[in-house]
């Protein structure tokens, strides 16, 4: 019996000698699958605190994967650390998956909310390496204290959302604490979103403010406590780079309930504010005072058959139009600046350009335009600064500028719809490369040139300066 033991255990321990081992994949097409693509540490902290998640790693193939790099992108300088199958550090190299099976890496983030050199939004990423393969998991924490909007929805075809405002709900931000946007912070159908006096607001790169369809914002700021949208890095390079967010995205409204925005101050997206209007066109309008529009990878304003009334408006260094119509609308610029200086790279559009047609499918389309601006200023770096493309049809079509000063060679006050504007002189204004738009010198020919009467329905200039005895073009009064 004893004899017959030892046999079976030698037979076992050959058997296990002998027994083939998993195969490695050496297939480009085998790559990790990861529980998440982004670790969210969504904790706010109110103090020093350090919060720990888990990322699950899988390798669902019948050979083993061979991960032949690991590595935290952010090095030793990171926020966040990591503990990679049992291993502390921020590189590793030559670690196996077996087949169908997975492993755990812990991931741990400390944040300090009161230091304000810490970001809104800390973020990172774990670089993967596996047969040729190069993934990526992102890692996002909250930085310092702020009220959070962050995405938790999606319709195929547009941006991720989160609703703000529900419908038949009117909801308030205020100054307490600074609001950062991660995705769209969306005011549905019949609901409201009121921002008062002296928010600010961070976004995140790709989010915005979304109204959608019967949908109100209200933006209530003062001179003194405006409110600002702006993008979420703090770091000194990120000052007066544009592009850092999307946009403000205003969508068809509901009579009586006009969208407005007072004592503003948009910077440093891809679009200050874009409005469209398809099924309900110039039903709902836009009161857009007292604002200042800048620094924009795309365009200023950007409207599609809308109505806006604008006064004591600044849009000053876009990339693309500062103020662009498109398929038509109603729209009243009254003391307004509009200042396109450009100067990263090259722009070839001008500043202010209108249509009052698109064609689609070979079908063209045909809106009603109406454009009236007055004493204001369409200036820039571009020999032409006014653009229009309409309709030879004959759709009802009039736009007047009226105590302008304009920069453009095609058009005079010989033409229709100039009527005592001033073409191509310099405004002279303060510092356009640290966007300051005022008026320099008693010498600009905007200083004095406007209409008292156009000034008396727009008495006081964007800080609150008396503008009816003799009025200037633009925003500002010298």
């Amino acid at each position: 019996m004893k004899r017959f033991f030892i046999l079976i255990c030698c037979i076992a321990i050959a058997f296990a000698s002998c027994r083939k081992e998993n195969n490695v994949s050496t297939d480009p097409s085998h790559k990790l699958v990861f529980s998440t693509d982004t670790v969210l540490f969504d904790t706010v902290f109110t103090s020093l605190g350090s919060s720990t998640l888990h990322l699950k790693i899988y390798n669902p193939y019948r050979d083993d994967l061979v991960i032949s790099e690991v590595r935290l992108m952010g090095g030793e300088q990171s926020r966040f650390k990591i503990n990679f199958d049992g291993e502390t550090g921020t590189e590793f190299h030559d670690k196996t998956v077996p087949a169908n099976d997975s492993i755990y890496t812990f991931l741990n983030v400390t944040i300090d909310p009161t230091d304000q050199r810490t970001p809104f939004v800390v973020e990172d990423s774990i670089m993967f390496v596996t047969n040729g393969n190069l993934q990526t998991v992102k890692l996002v924490a909250w930085g310092q204290n702020a009220r959070y909007i962050v995405a938790d929805q999606t319709i195929t075809g547009f941006p991720a959302f989160k609703i703000v405002a529900d419908s038949l709900e009117t909801t308030h931000w205020t100054n307490e604490l600074p609001y950062v946007i991660y995705g769209y912070a969306l005011i549905n159908s019949y609901g409201t979103l009121h921002i008062h006096e002296g928010t600010h607001i961070y976004v995140h790169s790709g989010g915005g403010i979304w109204s959608w369809s019967d949908g109100q914002l209200i933006v209530e700021g003062t001179a003194e406590q405006p409110v600002v949208i702006e993008g979420d890095r703090l770091e000194p390079y990120f000052k007066s780079q544009p592009g850092q967010w999307d946009r403000i995205w205003l969508m068809d409204g509901r009579p009586g309930a006009d969208h407005r925005i007072d004592h503003a101050i948009i910077r440093n997206g891809y679009v200050g504010i874009q409005t469209e209007s398809f099924l309900k066109a110039t039903q709902c309008a836009l009161r857009l005072n007292n604002t200042v529009i800048e620094n924009q990878m795309g365009w200023g304003i950007l409207a599609r058959a809308y109505a806006i009334e604008a006064n004591n408006l600044v849009i000053d260094n876009c990339k693309h139009y500062a103020f662009e119509v498109q398929l038509g609308g109603d729209y009243l610029v009254r003391h307004s600046t509009i200042g396109n200086y450009w100067w990263q790279d090259g722009r070839s559009t001008a500043s202010l350009f209108f249509s009052n047609a698109a064609e689609q499918d070979d079908v063209l389309y045909e809106f009603p335009f109406h454009f009236e601006m007055g004493n204001s200023i369409v200036y820039g770096a571009l020999t032409e600064e006014f653009g229009a493309s309409f309709s030879a049809n004959e759709v009802d079509t009039t736009y007047l500028f009226d105590h302008c000063l304009v920069k453009t060679e095609k058009y005079s006050n010989a033409n229709p719809g100039f009527s005592n504007c001033i073409f191509n002189e310099d405004p002279l204004f303060v510092d356009y490369r640290n966007f300051n738009m005022h008026l320099s010198d008693v010498l600009s020919p905007a200083v004095g040139s406007g209409s008292p009467v156009i000034a008396a329905q727009v008495p006081f200039d964007l800080e609150g300066k008396d503008r009816t005895g003799t009025p200037d073009l633009g925003a500002y009064q010298y």
